[in-house]
């Protein structure tokens, strides 16, 4: 199976299975003498940890993290940094009833045609559960940013129908935490966690939206034609399991504006310019990127997530003969991936920026 590596310079390397005897990955890449933060890394895990409350799986996982190498008296050697996370609470048996069947908007049966072999258990390396070993990558890769001032905050914006209107300049992002739904608007947050609670109870699912803001992105990060910043950051969000879209700056609403409308000016420097000082755009439709390139103003993207596949109701499918059957799904899965999926988000905007800034000869580290 080929495709376990993400990134150039700064590149994660995942491997594991859903209810393996562990996960883990592989960083190579990473900058001598970082100063690991083993309680932030830790943190981030516990962001994305099952069964954190009760809008999401009850799956009992400490996410506890163990380095293996690369790190020495807490700092980064500049050798492969490996690591593991080992799974406490695997239930395979929750799965046997689809040994032999397809269920619906899986991987399932893609696995069985392309490899002739899957594993059954909760999806192996297709499962959601693989996206741990990214949070502990993403966040290393955040220590690596605050080091050059860049920070990364996504949110939950949307829950079906329920939307976020306002635009991320009028939220406080330090409320995104104070909620099980990880949206920053408290009022709007209860009635997501509502909506989510109702379809739990129904044995169903819902999908919604991720916004993710980021700050203090120098000028010029991007390499094109091929590798430009928006095109990995979108190659980084559609690799995370459910995502169905991915849209930056003014997105598909940019369509309903004129050129004159759209196009960012440029405002001149103030009198008080000082050496190094970068232009400013009056308007930031471009999501600040342009050509593929950072411009220095803020970098912000919307990634959709469909509901998730696994739901307690019957459904009708075929097992592996082509033939009809009929399957509810069992075990503990989410009733929305989008609490969860904040902190998953924002790990792999992290790697797509902390890669960019190594490929950067015109940026010091």
């Amino acid at each position: 199976m080929a495709g376990n590596t993400f990134g150039q310079l700064f590149t994660l390397t995942t491997f594991g299975e859903s209810h393996g005897e562990a996960l883990g990955g592989v960083i190579d890449g990473c900058p001598a003498g970082l100063t690991i933060d083993f309680d932030f890394i830790q943190s981030e895990l516990d962001r994305r940890r099952p069964g954190q409350s009760h809008i999401v799986t009850q799956r009992k996982e400490s996410d506890n993290v163990e380095f293996l190498s690369g790190v020495f008296e807490g700092k980064t050697m500049g050798t492969p940094i490996g690591f593991i996370i080992r799974n406490e609470n695997q239930k395979p048996k929750d799965y046997e009833h689809t040994i032999d069947v397809y269920r619906p908007s899986h991987a399932d049966y893609t696995y069985d045609a392309k490899y002739g072999a899957r594993d059954y258990r909760g999806g192996g390396r297709s499962s959601a559960r693989e996206t741990v070993s990214r949070v502990v990558a993403g966040a290393i890769a955040k220590l690596i940013l605050k080091q050059v001032g860049i920070t990364i905050n996504a949110y939950t914006s949307q829950v079906g129908d329920i939307k976020l209107l306002k635009s991320y300049h009028e939220l406080d992002l330090t409320k995104v935490e104070t909620n099980v739904v990880r949206c920053p608007d408290e009022l709007l947050a209860d009635t997501m966690i509502q909506r989510i609670e109702q379809v739990r109870k129904a044995g169903d699912t819902i999908g919604g939206v991720i916004s993710c803001i980021i700050k203090g992105t120098p000028v010029g990060l991007g390499e094109p034609v091929f590798d430009k910043l928006h095109a990995d950051l979108g190659k980084a969000m559609l690799s995370i399991n459910a995502v169905k879209g991915f849209e930056y700056g003014s997105g598909f609403e940019g369509v309903k504006m004129n050129g004159s409308q759209h196009n960012d000016s440029f405002l001149p420097f103030s009198k008080e310019h000082r050496e190094g000082e970068k232009l400013k755009t009056k308007t930031n439709h471009s999501g600040g990127i342009q050509g593929g390139i950072s411009n220095g103003e803020d970098i912000y993207f919307r990634v959709a997530f469909k509901p998730v596949a696994t739901i307690m109701q019957k459904q009708a499918t075929v097992n592996s003969k082509g033939e009809a059957v009929e399957m509810q799904g069992k075990g503990r899965h989410d009733p929305c991936v989008l609490p969860r999926a904040v902190p998953i988000v924002e790990a792999m905007a992290a790697l797509v920026l902390v890669d960019h800034l190594l490929r950067n000869k015109s940026v010091r580290m």
